[in-house]
C-alpha cells in the first residue's frame, strides 16, 4: 500500500498529469479575401472549344482560412486552406504560390497550404497549350498563372498576419444543388445529361449527397470571420458562357456576407461530385415554376437553398464554439495504379485521332474547333505506348488529411464520384467528415458501374485512375483519418455554452 506520504506524492504527481492533459493547443485563426479576376480578354477553361471571354459578370475571387494551433505560444500544427473560383488547381500553379508564399512566411511550412477549385467553367485557363489562344490581345495563361499566384499568396500572408486566438464550430445542413447528371438506359449503357423523357430510360446512375458541411470560425469577442462551406455539385449552372463568371458561388457568398457581414471569408468547398451537376435531369418544368413565382434566376435559386441551409445550421451550433481542439494535418504523397489503356480502346482511339487529323487537313479553318478534342485523344495514345513499356504506371497525387475537433477533412485531386465520397464519410470515425475534391488537376475518377456503362467522364479518355484506384484512395484516406482517432482523454473546452 506504501507510505502516506508515497501516496500523497502519487496523488500529486497524477494531478500534474492530469493538467499537462487538461486542454489540448489554443487555436488561433487568420482570413481574407482577394479578387482574382483577370484582365480581358481572356481565355476561358472547361469546354472544348476556346472560348474568348470580353466581359466580366462577376469578379472571381480567393477566400483564406489560415490555423494555427499553440501551446504555450509555440505552433504546434497548421494548415491553410484556399478555394479559388478556378476549374481546378495545376501543380504549377500549386508551386508558383507555395514558393511566392515560401519567400514572405519563412516559419510557416508551405506544404500546409491546400489549395482547391470550386470548378467554374467560366474562370481563366491555367494551363499551357490547352487552347489556341491568340497570342495577342489577350491575356496568356503565363501572365494569369503569374498574376493569380501573386494575389492568392498574397491574401495567405494577410491571413497568417491576422492570426489571432478563435474558435470553431461545425455542422451539418442539407440543400438540394447537385444531381446525378449520368442517365443510364436499358441496353445499359450511360450517357451524361443523357435524355430521361424517352422509354428506354431506367435510371439516373449513382446517388445524390445533398448534405452542406459546415464550418464556422469565430474570433476572441464571438464575431463570425470565416465560414468553410462544401456541396457535392461542382459550380457550373452557367459553364457554357463566354464571360468570366463564379456561377453561384457568388450570389451564394454575397447573400452569406449580407446575413452575417462584409468581411466574412467563405471559404467554397466541393464534395466528391464527379457525377453531380446543378444541371435538372427531370421535372424541369416544376422547379422552373417555383423559381420564377420566387422571382429567381437558377444561380439565385442554388444560393438560396445554400444561404437557407447555413442559416438554419448557425442557429444550432453557434453557441458550440470549441477554443482548443486537435489540430492534426498529415500530407503524403500517395501512387495509385493508373487506369490502363486496353487494346481495343488503343484501336479505337487511333483511329479518331486519324480522322480527326484528316478533318483538319483538309479544312485548315477546322483546326481550331478540333485541336482540343485531338490532344484529349492523343492523351490516351500516348498512355497506351507508356504501358507498353511500364504496365505498372502509376499516378501520384498529395493527400491531406485533417482533424479539426471532431471533425475530419480530406482532400484529392479528381472530380470523384460521389460513391467514393459516402465510402469515406461511412467508414470514418469522426463525427463529421468533409471530402474535398479538385484539390489538383481535376480529371474523372469513376465508379466500376459507370465504366460499365461508359459515356463521358467514365471513359478511359476521361479518367487517368479508375476504379482500382479509387479503391486504395479511399482505403488509405480512411487509414489516415483513423490514425488520427485516438480516445481523447476529456472534451475539450466550449465557448458559447450555458
Amino acid at each position: 500500500m506504501g507510505s502516506p506520504g508515497f501516496r500523497m506524492f502519487a496523488i500529486a504527481i497524477g494531478v500534474v498529469c492530469l493538467c499537462s492533459q487538461a486542454s489540448y493547443a489554443e487555436l488561433f485563426v487568420g482570413t481574407a479575401t482577394v479578387d482574382i479576376t483577370p484582365e480581358l480578354p481572356v481565355a476561358l477553361d472547361g469546354q472544348f472549344h476556346l472560348r474568348i471571354a470580353k466581359t466580366i459578370e462577376t469578379p472571381l475571387e480567393a477566400d483564406v482560412i489560415v490555423l494555427q494551433s499553440r501551446r504555450d505560444g509555440r505552433p504546434q500544427d497548421s494548415a491553410v486552406m484556399v478555394s479559388c473560383d478556378l476549374v481546378y488547381i495545376t501543380k504549377e500553379v500549386l508551386g508558383l504560390v507555395r514558393g511566392k508564399v515560401r519567400q514572405r512566411i519563412g516559419d510557416l511550412d508551405t506544404s500546409r497550404i491546400v489549395l482547391s477549385g470550386t470548378h467554374t467553367h467560366t474562370a481563366p485557363v491555367t494551363v499551357r497549350d490547352k487552347y489556341p489562344i491568340p497570342k495577342k490581345g489577350v491575356t496568356q495563361v503565363e501572365e494569369y498563372c503569374d498574376f493569380l499566384a501573386d494575389r492568392v499568396a498574397e491574401g495567405i500572408v494577410e491571413a497568417w498576419k491576422r492570426l489571432a486566438p478563435g474558435s470553431v464550430s461545425w455542422g451539418l445542413g442539407h440543400a438540394v444543388v447537385g444531381y446525378n447528371r449520368r442517365a443510364a438506359y436499358a441496353d445499359g449503357h450511360a450517357q451524361m445529361y443523357g435524355r430521361t423523357n424517352v422509354a428506354e430510360f431506367r435510371n439516373l446512375e449513382g446517388y445524390e449527397d445533398h448534405d452542406v458541411d459546415q464550418l464556422f470560425f469565430w474570433d476572441s469577442k464571438g464575431r463570425l470571420t470565416g465560414l468553410a462551406v462544401s456541396i457535392a455539385c461542382p459550380t457550373q449552372e452557367v459553364e457554357s458562357r463566354s464571360a468570366v463568371n463564379a456561377d453561384f458561388w457568388h450570389p451564394t457568398r454575397e447573400a452569406l456576407r449580407k446575413r452575417f457581414g462584409p468581411d466574412l471569408c467563405v471559404v467554397s468547398w466541393v464534395g466528391a461530385a464527379g457525377d453531380q451537376s446543378p444541371h435538372l435531369m427531370y421535372r424541369r418544368a416544376a422547379d422552373d415554376r417555383m423559381r420564377e413565382l420566387r422571382g429567381l434566376t437558377r444561380v439565385e435559386e442554388i444560393a438560396r437553398r445554400i444561404v437557407r441551409a447555413v442559416e438554419e445550421t448557425y442557429e444550432v451550433v453557434q453557441k458550440d464554439r470549441h477554443l482548443d481542439v486537435p489540430l492534426i494535418h498529415k500530407v503524403e504523397t500517395l501512387r495509385l495504379p493508373m487506369r490502363l489503356v486496353t487494346e481495343a480502346e488503343y484501336a479505337e482511339t487511333k483511329a479518331i485521332c486519324d480522322r480527326l487529323k484528316a478533318q483538319i487537313a483538309d479544312d485548315p479553318k477546322a483546326r481550331d474547333r478540333l485541336l482540343r478534342r485531338l490532344r484529349w485523344y492523343e492523351e490516351t495514345v500516348e498512355r497506351f505506348k507508356r504501358q507498353e513499356s511500364d504496365p505498372h504506371l502509376s499516378y501520384e497525387m498529395e493527400l491531406h488529411v485533417l482533424r479539426l475537433g471532431d471533425v475530419a477533412i480530406c482532400t484529392n485531386p479528381f472530380e470523384l464520384f460521389t460513391d467514393y465520397g459516402i465510402r469515406i464519410k461511412a467508414r470514418s470515425p469522426a463525427v463529421q467528415t468533409f471530402v474535398v475534391q479538385l484539390v489538383g488537376p481535376g480529371t474523372y475518377l469513376p465508379t466500376e458501374k459507370a465504366v460499365r456503362g461508359g459515356g463521358y467522364s467514365a471513359v478511359v479518355h476521361s479518367s487517368l485512375v479508375g476504379p482500382e484506384g479509387g479503391q486504395v484512395l479511399v482505403d488509405r484516406t480512411v487509414e489516415l483519418i483513423k490514425e488520427l482517432w485516438q480516445p481523447l482523454d476529456h472534451a475539450p473546452k466550449v465557448q458559447g455554452k450555458k
